[in-house]
């Protein structure tokens, strides 16, 4: 049996994995629903600190590589991160929750200031630019991720994942 820190890089990487190669699907300018899935089911999976790791990766990853700008990062890593917070309460629903305030409300507000710094430009921005699409995506995403999880949860991969990164299996529900 391989060493828990080696299981949880592991898993680590095969959702870093999944959340690059999926986002693009589905994606419209400014929204990327599939990341929100990825987001929910992580923190339901790994908790906060991972989750936010992954999306953190995620994110530096679809800008070098994809040329897609900051808000890869303001969209992601504060769904990520509540996300994973909301899971220690709630389970899928406090994750859900999470996603929507994290990515939907606080990550598109903080992407107004740090596309006006990335472009040097205030005119045409304002506010509530990103919300409405952030909101969307975050929608979109958590009723994905719920029908997701119905299904997954019963997958002993899952459960592992549970398991290496709560130290024990939680009630799945």
């Amino acid at each position: 049996m391989m060493n828990s820190k080696v299981r949880k890089i592991t898993y680590l990487a095969m959702m870093i994995a999944l959340d690059v190669v999926l986002s693009p699907i589905l994606r419209v300018e400014g929204m990327a629903p599939m990341s929100s899935v990825i987001n929910i089911l992580a923190g339901v999976l790994m908790g906060p600190l991972y989750a936010t790791i992954m999306a953190t990766c995620c994110g530096i990853i679809r800008m070098m590589m994809m040329g897609i700008p900051p808000l890869a990062l303001t969209g992601a890593v504060f769904g990520a991160l509540l996300a994973g917070l909301g899971a220690r309460w709630v389970r899928i629903y406090g994750s859900i929750v999470g996603e929507i305030i994290g990515t939907g409300i606080i990550g598109s507000l903080l992407s107004y200031p740090v596309m006006v710094l990335f472009t040097g430009t205030k005119t045409d921005l304002y506010w509530l630019l990103y919300t409405p699409r952030f909101l969307g995506a975050t929608f979109i995403g958590a009723v994905a991720a719920w029908l997701i999880w119905q299904q997954t949860k019963k997958i002993s991969l899952f459960k592992d994942m549970m398991r290496v990164f709560n130290g024990e299996e939680r009630i799945i529900r």
